[in-house]
């Protein structure tokens, strides 16, 4: 049986949590994100993502749309200080 998308499995066939994303992974995501993924992004599990989103502590803003949570990935990027390679071209064509 197939694990999550993302996840990995041991030798013993245990599901283990997912690596945390790459710098390449994180500034080819989307403009939004599901919760998950945000948290992968910054180095956190699933369940303490949902806990953090659940107490209203998450690091970045989080988006309530119906029952379903989202993330705009440009407060993902901004607390990493990670910017798409165009805007820093812009950004340092203004100093």
């Amino acid at each position: 049986m197939a694990g999550k998308p993302g996840n990995v499995q041991s030798a013993s066939g245990m599901e283990l949590m997912a690596a945390a994303l790459t710098r390449e992974e994180v500034l080819v995501l989307p403009a939004v994100i599901d919760v998950v993924t945000a948290g992968r992004a910054l180095g956190l599990g699933r369940t303490l993502t949902h806990e953090l989103v659940r107490r209203g502590e998450f690091p970045v803003p989080v988006l309530r749309v119906g029952r379903v949570y989202r993330v705009p990935t440009a407060g993902v990027l901004k607390l990493l200080a990670l910017y798409p390679p165009s805007d820093n071209a812009a950004e340092n064509a203004q100093q």
